[in-house]
């Protein structure tokens, strides 16, 4: 089995126009099988969360997209697993999600 892999996104940024946002394309409700949105105060663990599932779909063999925070890239805003069809995403502003 080939080594799974994983691409690093900023679908949101803090921008000269104020806060810049792909959170809507990162996956359709239309194509999802699954859209999980995650809500929780700072420190509550939504990044630790997406970074265990993260690792266990790895581990599966799974590709994966990991969503960075533009103000803290070691915090994932999201994260999605294409062959499933499936989206984690952390669902407190700023980058609330439309569903």
């Amino acid at each position: 089995m080939s080594k799974a892999k994983i691409r690093h996104m900023f679908p949101g940024g803090n921008t000269s126009k104020g806060f810049f946002s792909y959170y809507d394309y990162i996956l359709s409700q239309e194509e999802a099988n699954r859209i999980i949105c995650i809500k929780g105060g700072p420190g509550v663990g939504k990044s630790t969360f997406m970074k265990k599932i993260g690792s266990e779909m790895l581990d599966r063999g799974y590709d994966l997209e990991f969503m960075h925070c533009s103000s803290d890239n070691e915090s994932l805003d999201g994260v999605v697993i294409p062959a499933l069809k499936v989206a984690l995403l952390d669902g407190t502003a700023p980058h609330d999600v439309v569903l």
